[in-house]
């Protein structure tokens, strides 16, 4: 039995992504394993955003190296594979500075991945093309999806803010065609799926072509989707302030089965830095539309993305993120200190920020976030809240699951529940779950 490793690091079109070559090469005859020391074939599946998460990739194909040796010895094969944005960028480079890689395969290019493991027998090959067919097309039906599932719906980006390489490692922005992406949902729900998560770079983007040969927007697109029998939640991720429109805006409002969590980024909330990242948006645009979005659902909760440290920040900006941070209140976010990307053009900047500078405001920051993640959990104990129950707990007796707010929960049920939507009343708030009991009602099941 041949058997396949597969690590994704990075975003969830990342993870999609990885459970597409699985079952890609689910098709050849592999299986997966969690074992990198008993596989044939080991894919690393790359993201380029920091510079902290390619270095992570070398320093683990160094490792490989030593491991691919030692199989050796024992007389197996071992077949290293880099995917996604670090092997785009970096291409032909990975063989040089990596021996033991065989394939080098970019994001858009990964349905080829069976016959280039074909082609590793006799060379070390590289794929970095944008191919102009349907990458989707060539993929095998997906396999069972389990409670959660993601929805690839837009890939690429054509915004350039100046410090992503996401425009150069995914190309520009491509819709899937509506009635593809409804076959997909179909398949998914058969297999068991009763959330689904729209993903794409920039996916409140998407312009798809509809069955009835107009251009749908994601809007739209959800409410059709929240008609499907089986389909109890949806989501989306990641958005841009700027494509945050009306109708949008009306799903959340219109339709139940879209939950109230929006991940938004605003990246900083100083106008001077915003228009030297190129986001084309001030901080109180966004704030507006934050309000805009809380009109339309008052319930929402909203996370974001935030850089410090980019190049030219002041105090000033600094403190200007803190206002905003402030003004909107957060229930979950990320932040990361800035990270020259090369090729972008806030690498070429020569007013870099002193990385102790950068490491102080970062800590000033995620403080505040976290003191608004965790008053945003504490308020939810005791309230009746809907929760989707996924998985079996950390303890026997237990079945984890999501509140319509992405927190995790955990709670005393069988595991005849998984799959089904049931009323928690939430009793208590750990660092990063939340604890409950079922508030004695019938589990929703799905239509």
């Amino acid at each position: 039995m041949k058997k396949a490793f597969i690590k994704s690091y990075g975003c969830q079109m990342n993870v999609y992504d990885a459970t597409r070559m699985a079952d890609l090469l689910g098709r050849e005859g592999f299986v997966e394993t969690g074992a990198v020391e008993e596989a044939d074939v080991v894919v690393l599946n790359t993201c380029h955003i920091r510079e902290k998460a390619a270095e992570k990739v070398y320093s683990e194909l160094g490792r490989l190296r030593v491991l691919k040796g030692e199989r050796a010895e024992a007389g197996l094969d071992t077949t290293v594979v880099v995917a996604g944005c670090v092997a785009q960028a970096e291409g032909r480079e990975i063989l040089g500075r990596a021996p033991g890689v065989d394939v080098v395969v970019g994001p858009q290019s990964y349905h080829r991945l069976p016959d280039l493991l074909r082609r590793a027998r006799t060379e070390r090959v590289v794929d970095t093309d944008f191919p102009v067919e349907e990458k989707f097309d060539h993929l095998p039906p997906r396999r069972a999806a389990g409670t959660s599932a993601f929805l690839t719906v837009q890939e690429g980006c054509d915004k350039f803010c100046a410090f992503c390489v996401v425009p150069y490692t995914r190309g520009a922005e491509v819709s899937r065609p509506v009635a593809k992406l409804l076959a997909e949902a179909d398949r998914l729900v058969a297999g068991g799926a009763r959330e689904l998560t729209l993903i794409g770079q920039n996916v409140n983007a998407y312009h798809g072509e509809g069955p009835d040969g107009a251009v749908w927007s994601l809007g739209r697109l959800l409410r059709h989707l929240a008609g499907l029998p089986g389909i109890l939640r949806l989501r989306y991720t990641t958005s841009h302030p700027n494509d945050m429109d009306d109708d949008l805006i009306a799903a959340h409002r219109d339709c139940l089965a879209v939950m109230p969590y929006l991940h938004l980024p605003v990246q900083s909330g100083s106008d001077r830095i915003l228009a030297a990242m190129n986001r084309r948006h001030d901080a109180d645009a966004y704030r507006r539309l934050i309000d805009r979005v809380r009109a339309a659902r008052p319930d929402i909760a909203l996370s974001s993305d935030f850089i410090v440290g980019f190049p030219g920040e002041t105090d000033a900006d600094h403190a200007a993120t803190l206002r905003l941070v402030a003004d909107v209140g957060f229930a979950s976010a990320f932040s990361f200190k800035y990270s020259p990307r090369p090729g972008t053009p806030a690498a070429e900047s020569a007013d870099a920020v002193p990385e102790s500078v950068k490491s102080a405001r970062l800590a000033e920051l995620q403080e505040l976030l976290e003191r608004q993640r965790q008053g945003f959990n504490h308020a939810t104990v005791g309230r009746t809240v809907d929760v989707l129950l996924e998985k079996p707990g950390r303890h026997p007796g237990q079945v984890a699951g999501k509140s319509p707010y992405l927190q995790a929960v955990q709670i005393e049920a069988g595991i005849e529940t998984v799959g089904t939507v049931v009323p928690v009343r939430i009793t208590r708030a750990g660092s990063n779950s939340l604890f409950g009991e079922l508030a004695g009602a019938a589990p929703a099941a799905a239509a």
